[in-house]
């Protein structure tokens, strides 16, 4: 059975930074491209960042490209999203999402919310 969990969202100021985190079981990061979305109150969930299975081929929105980072720790079958400089427009829950076999995985999503 596979399962994705995310963590380490919260509320921050706007320049703050925070550091997301997806854990998989059932499914290994060294072998499937992983993905993070984000999905705001009243909007459609969208692409922010990606990294692939073998070589860490990162992409980006161009919204967080140089602010965010996508990583991965593949000991620890875990994903990574560094986010700086964090604007009130990055306020979303954050999604995990991977593949396997053609099926699609999601995680719970962990809130992000950046206020003053």
């Amino acid at each position: 059975q596979v399962q994705l969990v995310e963590s380490g969202g919260g509320l921050v100021q706007p320049g703050g930074s925070l550091r997301l985190s997806c854990v998989a079981s059932g499914l290994s990061f060294s072998r499937n491209a992983v993905y993070w979305y984000r999905q705001a109150p009243g909007e459609e969930r969208e692409f922010v960042a990606g990294i692939s299975a073998l070589n860490n081929y990162t992409t980006y929105d161009a919204s967080v490209r140089g602010r965010f980072t996508i990583s991965k720790d593949n000991a620890k079958n875990t994903v990574y999203l560094q986010m700086n400089s964090l604007k009130s427009e990055d306020t979303a829950v954050y999604f995990c999402n991977a593949r396997q076999l053609g099926t699609p995985y999601w995680g719970q999503g962990t809130q992000v919310t950046v206020s003053s």
